[in-house]
């Protein structure tokens, strides 16, 4: 892990498929965030999935195949940076054991490991990054999925960052570490036990009273806020009964007009 004595000049980032389809504004945030913290950011053109989905759904062989093209994007030293923590947990745990036959993809998949940082856990513990919160008094709740709970700990790290906010607070939820029913391709092969557990979260974070839920994770809020319109939509309501945002997209908005470090 880099030292906080150690401040990177530069870093690579991974965006994630999720992010790159359906959330770009929030990469592009995360990206903002990290350059105004004086850091060059670099964005290879050429990644795609980090190959989680084949990977949990028992193919390896083509995870492997998704993956081997992402060892080969991030040649120099620097720290990669992934604003998902179940992505950031492919790339740093996952890869070295799905490459464990090929000496030389090895090799490469545990440099790559040492360097992967998901984006809450790199912006406190490499950046040490304490922002002025130049918003006004708010409410929210916080989302962690459940391999970036377990595998990366962005539950303490994002904690850790809505909490130096000054006028935020955080609304404490009933069954936090719950699993939100996305999962990625378990939504799609188990819509009905998805769709359940979907629900009972989305009733748990309304019930903190929040004004919004934040995440890391582009996956579960895609399923989370999908979820909450379908609701408003059956029941009549014209505004979000429960608007959310990735973590990137709040901090950024709460410090807009923070000078680069």
């Amino acid at each position: 892990m880099h030292s906080q004595s150690a401040y990177p000049t530069d870093v690579y980032f991974f965006a994630t498929c999720v992010v790159d389809q359906f959330f770009p504004g929030a990469g592009m945030d995360a990206i903002t965030l990290l350059e105004r913290q004086g850091i060059r950011v670099h964005f290879p053109e050429e990644q795609t999935c980090c190959g989680q989905p084949a990977y949990s759904s028992g193919f390896p062989a083509e995870a492997r195949k998704v993956a081997a093209l992402q060892l080969t994007l991030f040649p120099n030293d620097w720290p990669v940076v992934v604003p998902s923590g179940s992505c950031a947990g492919m790339m740093k745990h996952h890869y070295p054991k799905l490459f464990a036959d090929d000496p030389t993809r090895k090799a490469a998949a545990e440099k790559l490991s040492a360097r992967v940082y998901e984006l809450t856990q790199f912006l406190v513990d490499v950046l040490d990054f304490k922002p002025e919160d130049l918003g006004s008094d708010s409410t929210v709740v916080l989302h962690t999925s459940c391999s970036a709970r377990r595998e990366m700990g962005v539950h303490v790290t994002g904690k850790k960052l809505l909490n130096s906010l000054a006028k935020v607070k955080i609304a404490q939820q009933d069954h936090e570490s719950e699993c939100c029913g996305f999962g990625g391709t378990f939504s799609v092969k188990q819509p009905e036990i998805s769709g359940a557990m979907v629900e009972d979260k989305v009733k748990a974070l309304k019930a903190t009273g929040a004004e919004r839920v934040v995440s890391a994770d582009c996956g579960c809020l895609m399923n989370i806020l999908g979820h909450a319109a379908w609701k408003d939509q059956q029941e009549g309501r014209t505004t979000p009964s429960l608007p959310g945002e990735h973590i990137a997209t709040f901090l950024l908005r709460r410090t807009a007009k923070e000078s680069a470090r």
